[in-house]
């Protein structure tokens, strides 16, 4: 009987080491496969095997095997014992695979593209299929994750190949929305050539270059013909798909819901102002613009009438309202029965119905953009100044959320309130009255008079600013009186009066600040006329007409920017583009303060 058993055993064990191998390859290897045994099994015949190839085969299937069963942390821990550089290189490129997998499942994209940096990745394409299925998707999650958009696409053409139905479709759809993310100046760079990845390249060059819904219909079948055999002609991705669709429907009218009495009447008047003028524009140039109804929202008493009268008008779009208490409402609906650009924001916790966009001139944006911009600058350690109240507090926690998500640190933050304390606070954020106590106890120590000029903290590489002009001006001379002068200060447009104010603008020489392009910009055609019309316009209150005009740029191409998510709309109050909430989100150009003037800066690297 015992004979029988161990003869029994033996043929088990002989069992679980056939299954753990394909067909052997004497350059390549034999790859392990996850056999029908438990973890334990595996390991316990990796103890006894006879030789160092089969107990790593046997230890990679156990790790495998773990990763398989969603216990990354045993995997990882087997993985270690596995001597990766004495295997040979099919089991070196699995090993390598499991590793990234597990490093990505730990959150650390940087550790996983170390793991497929491994010599042995180079002999990939003589593997079977399912380890370059396995091995390629891998690679291209790793490489999106590291931000080489590029580089994840051309991963995923060399998948391609390998895949069919719904993971084919997936794949094609997952290269589109890595290319239809790059700049133009890379897609114009990785375009050229016959490759697979460069058709991919100039389709996207294509749309984006096209401005309206028909313009990139024509774009997409014009390269079409250029590239019929390539797989995004022969299956345009979903996004494009949806575009054609949406050029199927042109929008015809418009209703702009905008409050006429009350004490947002005069910005509500700057806005349709704004609107208006680029609904004119339109019509100037020949274009066929949608007819435009203006409704008063002050006198609203149901938005549920409302709707019903714009939808027996025939309205298409409403593009308001800018009351928040209305836009709050219309976020708690389940649906609306028009869909509807809103010119504010609900609350920030609040999703609302797939039906409504919102856009408004959020300061949040600027804190971001502040945030984007110095940490393109290599900058890591901040401290903030922002007004007391709500606002301020909005502003602080949005640039905080932004900065150390970057990996930037905030080491301080004080609320500006009274003038008269702006001194002590921005001494409490330099720590000067630390360094003076300094000096007078080694006064007091060694006797007599000891010169010494406090010296500030020396850790702090730019200040953060959210403050109005006047705040400003008492802000930058007093940080030149507490030895902090020479800081970095990147402040939010809120600062900028545009009033030309020569001597307002010498007391904040040297700060950054980002800005609407239309008080930046001041050349373009349209501005001008408004400007000619409205001389308000090229103030501060130019914000609004600036953010009139782009909302009516928006309203036709709300499905585009939806569809696809990367596209941006070069806009006069910042580059727009549309966040998963339907929330457009600004990006803004920069300028200095210098010498009484206004200097424009470079833009920010995207």
């Amino acid at each position: 009987m015992i004979a029988c058993l161990r003869l029994f055993t033996a043929l088990c064990l002989a069992a679980l080491l056939a299954a753990c191998a394909s067909s052997p390859s004497s350059s390549l290897g034999e790859l392990p496969r996850t056999p029908d045994a438990s973890i334990e099994q595996l390991l316990e015949q990796a103890t006894t095997s006879k030789t160092p190839e089969e107990a790593a085969l046997l230890r990679l299937s156990a790790a495998d095997l773990a990763y398989q069963q969603k216990d990354n942390v045993r995997a990882a821990h087997i993985l270690e014992q596995v001597p990766v550089e004495q295997l040979k290189p099919a089991q070196q490129i699995f090993a390598s695979t499991l590793s990234a997998e597990l490093a990505m499942s730990r959150n650390q994209p940087k550790a996983a593209l170390t793991a497929l940096s491994h010599p042995s990745l180079a002999r990939l394409g003589e593997l079977p299929d399912e380890q370059q299925r396995r091995t390629r998707s891998v690679q291209a999650k790793v490489l999106e994750a590291n931000g080489q958009s590029l580089a994840a696409a051309q991963a995923r053409v060399d998948l391609a190949p390998l895949l069919s139905g719904n993971a084919a479709s997936d794949n094609q759809n997952a290269i589109w929305n890595l290319v239809a993310a790059l700049p133009s100046d890379q897609l114009q760079s990785a375009s050229t050539g016959d490759s697979t990845l460069a058709g991919w390249a100039s389709l996207a060059l294509a749309v984006k270059n096209a401005g309206t819904l028909e313009q990139q219909q024509v774009a997409i079948e014009t390269w079409r013909g250029q590239h019929p055999e390539h797989p995004a002609a022969l299956q345009l991705p979903l996004a494009l798909v949806k575009l054609k669709e949406m050029a199927s429907q042109p929008l015809t009218k418009i209703a702009l819901l905008l409050p006429q009495e009350g004490q947002l009447a005069g910005v509500a008047r700057a806005l349709r102002d704004g609107f208006m003028a680029a609904h004119f524009q339109a019509q100037q140039a020949g274009q066929k613009p949608p007819a435009v109804e203006v409704f008063d929202s002050s006198r609203i008493t149901s938005l549920d009438d409302f709707y019903r009268q714009a939808q027996a008008a025939g309205v298409q779009l409403v593009v308001g309202p800018l009351e928040k208490p209305l836009v709050k409402q219309l976020a708690a609906r389940p649906q609306l029965p028009i869909t509807t650009l809103a010119l504010n924001y609900s609350d920030a916790g609040q999703s609302g119905p797939a039906q409504l966009f919102q856009f408004g001139l959020a300061a949040e944006d600027e804190a971001r953009e502040v945030s984007r911009r110095a940490h393109a600058d290599g900058m890591v350690r901040a401290v903030a100044l922002v007004p007391r109240g709500e606002w301020g507090d909005r502003v602080l926690k949005a640039f905080r959320q932004d900065w150390e998500a970057k990996g930037g640190t905030l080491l301080a933050a004080e609320h500006v309130d009274q003038p008269v304390a702006l001194a002590q606070q921005i001494a409490d954020l330099f720590q000067l009255r630390q360094s003076e106590g300094r000096a007078k106890s080694l006064q007091n120590t060694v006797g007599g008079n000891v010169s010494a000029q406090p010296s500030r903290r020396q850790d702090i590489d730019f200040i953060f600013l959210a403050a109005t002009p006047q705040q400003g001006q008492q802000i930058k001379p007093t940080l030149n009186f507490q030895y902090a002068g020479d800081v970095p200060v990147y402040a939010t447009s809120h600062l900028y009066s545009a009033s030309g104010d020569v001597n307002q603008y010498n007391d904040m020489n040297g700060i950054r600040f980002c800005e609407t392009p239309w008080l930046l910009d001041t050349n373009n055609a349209l501005r001008q006329q408004v400007v000619s019309q409205w001389p308000q316009a090229n103030g501060s209150l130019g914000r609004l007409y600036a953010m009139g005009i782009d909302a009516y740029s928006l309203a036709p191409r709300l499905g585009q920017l939806k569809a696809l998510p990367d596209n941006r709309i070069e806009g006069f109050s910042g580059s727009l583009s549309m966040n998963p909430k339907q929330r457009i989100e600004r990006q803004l150009p920069w300028a200095e303060f210098s010498g009484g003037q206004i200097v424009r800066l470079p833009d920010t690297p995207r």
